[in-house]
């Protein structure tokens, strides 16, 4: 078992051999987006509105973006430096240390994502089938929640993927480009029905008190809101999971990242400023299926029918992105020997890590089967912004102070790391004490276990004196 920097690179290195660079700057965008899109600003948006009480959610969506492209900025200066399958885990282990805080840090990563990447993509699964009531109304429960029909079809949707998924990089790269074009069509068709129906008075149409900046309720509303809008954001460093698999990676990864915020964010924008102008924000609550109901009082049932098809393809796009990316981490962990060593295996003839994809999905679809969306969205963002964001924040100062290797440096820099930090705190604070608790719990329950681990292995902080340095 690797237990030190050289050791832990030359396992990852070596493995890594039989991954196949097949990713361009045109496949990782595209990942990148229909991961960023899916199913989340169609779902989303009453939600948003609901936090703030109004058009003026917005600063929700704003302030996202501004987060997005701060922490962007921190995944292209680690993933260019680090371009391995695993992301964060790396970045955390090299920053502090393989065989000192470093390895706790990335054994809590790893231990965190059991529980989000699966509760991520569950989201979307469960996002899936509350589209698809628009179409089958049997889905839905006369209390507004989900009856066995729709905990099943979440679930079937999930094995499907994990099926298409077991199969080479190159076809599934193709597969994205295919995928991007069907979920860019489908916004392109929404923001073409806002424009051309646009009604200015709706947007500007502000409750009482809506900027009451005094009031600690904005500031917990906006909170709620940006929570929803950078969910919908996120995507955006997937292809740092993929960095194995990356041609090029000092030039794909930063423009991937950088290009897909830019166009997400002014194509978020510019569709939510659509809906609401047509739609009242009074009548967006509680309506799930607002893109099929915008787009029916606008043209119709059938082209209201046509949409939601086109929004489960996206939904579904994003799902199978996610578990493409997130299938890649308990494998590059396993590598060096901070998970376990069955995950590393790959595929004889696929050359793909089958034994955590299909781990990564069950999980997910178990999750799927299980829980509710608002519930899920908040928590997989409370137990990931410590350690995914926060730390991989601070591990740029660290690596910079380690005079480390950057191919590509963040515009201005620092600002966007302690915007990151900052932003990210920020939201932690206010999501919520329900689910405050169930982040610290999460990673609280991870210490021990990783002492537990440590103290049987003899690794940090039991190791002998001499094998804890870096």
């Amino acid at each position: 078992m690797p237990d030190g920097p050289t050791e832990a690179k030359q396992a990852t290195a070596q493995t890594e051999k039989q991954l196949v660079r097949g990713l361009g700057l045109k496949e990782a965008t595209a990942l990148n987006m229909i991961d960023m899109v899916g199913i989340g600003p169609f779902i989303t948006i009453p939600l948003i509105l609901a936090e703030m009480g109004g058009p003026q959610a917005m600063l929700g969506w704003m302030l996202g973006a501004l987060l997005a492209l701060s922490d962007g900025m921190v995944w292209s200066q680690l993933g260019t430096a680090m371009p391995h399958a695993g992301g964060t885990y790396v970045f955390l282990r090299e920053a502090f240390g393989p065989r000192r805080w470093g390895r706790l840090l990335s054994f809590l990563f790893i231990w965190q994502m059991i529980f989000r990447a699966p509760l991520s993509m569950a989201s979307g699964l469960i996002g899936f089938s509350s589209y698809a009531e628009y179409l089958f109304p049997q889905l839905s429960s006369a209390d507004g929640g989900r009856n066995f029909d729709h905990r099943i079809l979440s679930a079937a949707v999930g094995v499907f993927i994990i099926f298409l998924l077991y199969r080479r990089i190159t076809t599934i790269g193709k597969i994205s480009i295919y995928l991007w074009v069907v979920v860019m069509g489908t916004i392109a068709w929404v923001i073409y029905g806002g424009i051309t129906n646009f009604n200015l008075a709706n947007v500007l149409a502000f409750p009482p008190g809506a900027f009451n900046l005094s009031e600690w309720v904005f500031w917990v509303g906006l909170g709620g809101a940006t929570t929803f809008a950078i969910y919908d954001y996120l995507g955006y460093q997937n292809v740092c999971y993929l960095g194995g698999e990356i041609k090029d990676p000092v030039r794909v990864i930063p423009r991937a990242i950088i290009y897909s915020i830019l166009s997400i964010a002014a194509i978020y924008f510019v569709m939510n400023i659509g809906i609401i102008s047509v739609i009242p924000w009074e009548e967006t609550q509680g309506n799930s299926h607002i893109v099929s109901t915008f787009i029916e009082k606008l043209y119709g049932p059938l082209a209201g029918q046509v949409v939601t098809l086109l929004i489960l393809v996206a939904a579904f796009a994003s799902v199978w992105s996610l578990m493409l990316g997130y299938s890649r981490i308990p494998y590059a962990a396993a590598l060096d020997g901070g998970f376990f060593r069955v995950f590393s295996r790959l595929h004889p003839t696929k050359h793909i890590p089958h034994i955590s994809l299909l781990t990564v999905g069950a999980i997910t679809v178990v999750f799927s089967a299980l829980f509710r969306l608002s519930d899920v969205i908040k928590g997989l963002m409370a137990i990931r912004i410590l350690i995914e964001f926060v730390a991989q924040a601070i591990a740029v100062f660290v690596l910079t102070r380690k005079k480390t290797h950057f191919p590509f440096r963040m515009w201005l820099y620092p600002l966007p790391a302690i915007a990151s930090i900052t932003l990210w705190l920020a939201l932690f604070i206010t999501i919520g004490s329900m689910y405050i608790q169930i982040g610290l719990g999460v990673l609280s329950l991870g210490v021990v276990v990783y002492m537990v681990r440590a103290r049987i292995l003899r690794e940090f902080p039991f190791a002998p004196a001499a094998s804890n340095k870096t």
